[in-house]
């Protein structure tokens, strides 16, 4: 039976914490290494994970490029509703379709109302900042456009930050360094919210941000500056990287549409402080 093999693939509670995720995350799903991230899996781990849901048709794969991506089949939760409530109401399937499109559709629907532009802020937009717009614009694609910039663009992205972006599936023709400027003019995208990364650039004057975008402080150590080996830099930047994927998963999750100003920058400065 179909039910029963749903259920038994959701009777292991990271197995429903996956499932929960992919419905939450809509018709784009997440990649692999996403969902590892944001609920901490081991990736052996998760692949087993992945493997039993898709034998169960509760979740499809669908390649992106050189990654995979997957998400909630919901052509099997509506199936799997549909039998929970087949003989509820009698058993009278008019009185139940209400029920059963309420639970489902809700789902299927993406879960933002529109998208936001996000500008992730350092002083040299080389590191930080830069790997934020490329893990937004990897992970938030369709509800989020990321952009970065500096106060003092160094001239050029760091190689290690892009050559970590590049192993991480994310393509990096969009690095450069540039500065904040380009952001403040009236031509510029309208920002929704704005991040600093360092201590640097939340301490400078800002320029004027068309819109008043809620801003908020995730500043983090700075993974350039750490001296000795290929090895070490490379870790610093991986740190960095595990980091603001947790903040920008957090991010990502909140109500957006349903979260008032003052209560949005309460989160914000929240998850800047995990």
């Amino acid at each position: 039976m179909a039910a029963q093999t749903a259920f038994q693939a959701l009777g292991q509670i990271s197995r429903i914490e996956v499932f929960r995720l992919l419905v939450q995350a809509g018709p784009e799903g997440l990649a692999a290494g996403d969902i590892a991230r944001q609920l901490d899996l081991r990736q052996n781990t998760l692949s087993s994970q992945l493997a039993q849901l898709q034998a169960a048709g509760l979740i499809v794969p669908a390649r992106d490029g050189r990654s995979i991506r997957y998400s909630a089949n919901m052509t099997s939760l509506r199936a799997l509703v549909g039998w929970l409530l087949e003989d509820c109401c009698g058993g009278d399937a008019t009185l139940c379709a209400p029920v059963l499109d309420s639970i489902v559709c809700a789902c299927e629907r993406p879960a933002m109302s529109r998208s936001f532009n996000v500008l992730f802020l350092c002083t040299g937009n080389s590191a930080r900042s830069i790997l934020g717009e490329g893990i937004l614009n990897h992970v938030g694609a369709g509800r989020f456009r990321a952009y970065s910039a500096g106060s003092r663009p160094g001239g050029a992205p760091n190689p290690f930050a892009l050559d970590l972006l590049r192993r991480e599936g994310i393509d990096t023709g969009f690095a450069r360094s540039k500065s904040w400027d380009e952001f403040a003019g009236p031509e510029a995208p309208k920002m929704d919210f704005v991040f600093t990364v360092c201590d640097s650039a939340a301490a400078e004057e800002c320029p004027f941000w068309p819109g008043q975008p809620v801003t908020a402080h995730w500043g983090l150590p700075d993974p350039a500056a750490v001296e000795g080996s290929d090895a070490q830099k490379a870790l610093a930047f991986a740190e960095t990287y595990r980091a603001l994927s947790r903040r920008i998963a957090a991010f990502t999750a909140l109500p957006l549409d349903s979260l008032d100003r003052m209560s949005l920058q309460s989160r914000l400065k929240q998850i800047g402080n995990e």
